[in-house]
C-alpha cells in the first residue's frame, strides 16, 4: 500500500534518507532519525531505542532533552511496560496519556513529564530492531499540546522502515571494520551487495512510489521525491563500485602495501571525505610489523572519518633513514590530546601507542582543536 507523505514534511524525510546515504555510522543516522521524527510530527521529544539481549538498550537517542537533563535521570531504561510490548509484539502504541495506561511504570525524578506518546517498532522482516516514539504533540504555532493521530502514525511507520534500512546498513559497515581481511573480505562484498544495494533499490522504490499519491502541491512534492530517489541510486552505484574493489587482499598474500591501498580505495567509496595512499621506496616487513602497522593505519582512519569531519585524509608508508614510517594526516577539527587524556577519553591512542611498542616502535600525535590531526608511527627495518 503506498503512503501518504504531507508535504509540509518532504524536507524533514529527505533529511532522513539524505542523511542514510551520506553516512554509514550508526548513531550519526539515528540521530537523524529522531531529530526527523520530533520535527515532523511536531513532539516536543523523540527517542528511538536499540535494545540488547540482556533487557536493556545497547543504544539510546534522545531529542528534547538536554545533556545536563540525561545525566540527572541516570541510566538507560530497561525494556519494560509499553516499551517492552513495543519491541516484543513489534506492534504501533498511540496513547493519550501514558501515565493512564496499566503498563506505565513511572519514571526517575528527573525525567520529563510525558502525557500523549506515539511508538512503532523499526522491524527488519520478523527482527525487531528497536523502537522509535514520541511524546507531547505539541499545537499548530507550537502552542500547548495536541493529540497524535492516526495520519502521525502511519508517517512514523514510514520512518521507523527507514530507519531500519539504516540500521542495516550501518550494521554492515561496523562490522566490516571488525572483521580480518584475509578471512571475511570476499563475505562482507556478498553481504554489502545483496543487502546493502537491495535495500537502497526499494528505497528508491517507495520514494516513487510516494511521489505518485502526493496531491498538494504536485510539482513541488515530484521534484523534491525525484531528487531524493536520485540521490539514492548514487549511493547504491556507489556501493557497487566499492564492491567490485573488495578483491580479496591480505597480508600475508599482498603484503602491507597492496592491503592499505585497497583499504583506503574502499573507505574513499564509502565517505565524502577524499581518503588517499603513497608508498615510496617500500621494503618488506616481519609479518608482525606489518599486522602493527595495518591494525593503527585502521584505527587513525576511523578516528578520523568518524569524529573529526575531515576534507582529506592522506596516509603514507615511507622509508625514513633505517626506519619505516605510516603517517596518517586529515585536515579536520583536530583535538586537544591533553584534554582528551585528562578527560578518560581515548579514542584508539593508547591501543595504537600499544601496537607500535610492540614491535620496538614509537607513535607520535599532532593535534589541536581546528588545525586537523596527524599520526605518525616509526617501525624499526624497511
Amino acid at each position: 500500500m503506498h503512503r501518504m507523505v504531507p508535504r509540509t514534511g518532504l524536507a524533514a524525510v529527505s533529511a532522513a534518507l539524505l542523511a542514510m546515504n551520506r553516512t554509514l555510522e550508526v548513531r550519526d543516522v539515528l540521530q537523524t532519525i529522531v531529530r526527523s521524527a520530533k520535527e515532523l510530527l511536531g513532539a516536543r521529544y523523540a527517542a528511538l531505542g536499540v535494545p540488547d539481549e540482556d533487557g536493556g538498550f545497547a543504544q539510546f537517542v534522545v531529542e528534547g532533552v538536554s545533556d545536563e537533563q540525561w545525566k540527572a535521570i541516570g541510566p538507560l531504561p530497561r525494556q519494560h511496560g509499553i516499551l517492552a510490548a513495543m519491541l516484543r509484539k513489534a506492534t504501533p502504541e498511540r496513547l493519550a496519556d501514558v501515565r493512564e495506561d496499566a503498563r506505565f511504570r513511572g519514571w526517575p525524578a528527573a525525567h520529563p513529564e510525558l502525557s500523549d506518546f506515539l511508538g512503532v517498532p523499526i522491524t527488519d522482516g520478523d527482527d525487531v530492531l528497536g523502537a522509535l516514539f514520541l511524546a507531547n504533540k505539541r499545537r499548530s504555532g507550537n502552542t500547548g499540546r495536541g493529540t497524535f493521530t492516526a495520519e502521525d502514525e502511519e508517517l512514523l511507520r514510514l520512518l521507523a522502515e527507514h530507519a531500519a534500512l539504516a540500521l542495516t546498513n550501518a550494521r554492515l559497515y561496523e562490522r566490516s571494520r571488525e572483521l580480518t581481511i584475509a578471512e571475511e573480505r570476499a563475505r562482507l562484498a556478498h553481504e554489502l551487495h545483496d543487502a546493502v544495494a537491495q535495500k537502497l533499490f526499494s528505497l528508491r522504490l517507495t520514494a516513487r512510489a510516494a511521489a505518485t499519491v502526493l496531491h498538494r502541491d504536485p510539482a513541488r512534492a515530484g521534484s523534491e521525491l525525484r531528487e531524493v530517489s536520485r540521490l539514492a541510486a548514487e549511493a547504491a552505484d556507489e556501493l557497487r563500485a566499492a564492491v567490485v574493489e573488495l578483491r580479496p587482499a591480505a597480508l600475508e598474500e599482498d603484503g602491507l602495501q597492496a592491503t592499505l591501498r585497497a583499504q583506503v580505495q574502499v573507505l574513499d567509496r564509502a565517505h565524502s571525505s577524499a581518503v588517499t595512499f603513497e608508498c615510496r621506496d617500500p621494503r618488506p616487513l616481519p609479518e608482525a610489523h606489518e599486522d602493527a602497522v595495518l591494525r593503527v593505519a585502521q584505527e587513525a582512519l576511523h578516528n578520523a572519518l568518524r569524529h573529526a569531519a575531515p576534507r582529506r585524509v592522506a596516509v603514507s608508508l615511507v622509508r625514513r633513514g633505517p626506519a619505516t614510517v605510516l603517517r596518517v594526516a586529515d585536515d579536520g577539527s583536530g583535538f586537544d590530546p591533553e584534554a582528551v587524556r585528562s578527560a578518560g577519553r581515548h579514542l584508539g591512542l593508547v591501543s595504537m601507542r600499544e601496537r607500535a611498542g610492540a614491535v620496538g616502535g614509537s607513535l607520535s600525535v599532532d593535534s589541536a582543536p581546528g588545525r586537523g590531526t596527524v599520526i605518525e608511527m616509526e617501525i624499526p627495518g624497511g
